[in-house]
């Protein structure tokens, strides 16, 4: 099973694309005009482009966080770099994939701000069963698998993020962490294998209280 398919903790598909276009280019319109005001330092336009994006940034700071208050902490800390770099953005690419990478990058920054940052865990990868070919993601749940990545030592948690959620390469996760590139690999193998223990101790949980 892909990791991607297994961990895709984003908005169900909708079944109606028109009414889909409408609201996008509706809210594509509304953050067009929100943004050179926010530029020119209007507080109301400020609060309107937080209130349409903060949700979706709350949603991908909770996968680098520990808990709740370190993800709304790194929120915050986000668009206070939103809006000192509003002036850069070029309306040439998504505005909330560019808001996004701010995010990614903040919660990079709190990460290598910690000390202690990288937990060493011993591993027993003898007894890991195979999970199989069912849709383990529609058994779990979006909240318990959000549980899981956040259940991640810090390390793992990071690297497994930024390879699976932001498709970066090992030797990028490398100079963003400021790590071998081997040490990249080895955590994101460390971080499926406790994934994958929890998925299946979840699993059998689940099956004895049926």
């Amino acid at each position: 099973m892909h990791w991607n398919n297994f961990l895709n903790i984003t908005q169900p598909f909708s079944s109606a694309p028109t009414t889909m276009l409408l609201k996008q280019t509706n809210f594509l319109e509304q953050t067009n005009q929100l943004i050179p005001a926010c530029i020119n330092g209007d507080r109301y336009s400020q609060n309107q482009l937080y209130k349409l994006f903060a949700p979706k940034m709350f949603a991908v700071c909770l996968r680098y966080s520990q808990n709740r208050e370190e993800a709304e902490e790194i929120v915050q800390e986000g668009f206070v770099q939103v809006f000192r770099s509003l002036h850069n953005f070029r309306f040439n690419g998504s505005f909330e994939g560019w808001i996004r990478r701010i995010m990614v990058n903040c919660s990079v920054q709190h990460y290598r701000s910690k000390s202690k940052m990288h937990v060493v865990v011993n591993l027993d990868t003898t007894n890991v069963e195979e999970m199989g070919d069912e849709d383990i993601s529609a058994q779990l749940g979006k909240k318990e698998l959000l549980k899981m990545i956040q259940s991640l030592p810090p390390a793992y948690r990071m690297v497994f993020n930024l390879y699976v959620f932001e498709g970066m390469k090992h030797w990028e996760i490398a100079e963003h962490l400021g790590i071998a590139e081997g040490t990249s690999k080895s955590n994101l193998s460390d971080a499926k294998v406790i994934l994958k223990k929890a998925v299946i101790n979840s699993l059998k949980i689940a099956k004895r209280n049926l």
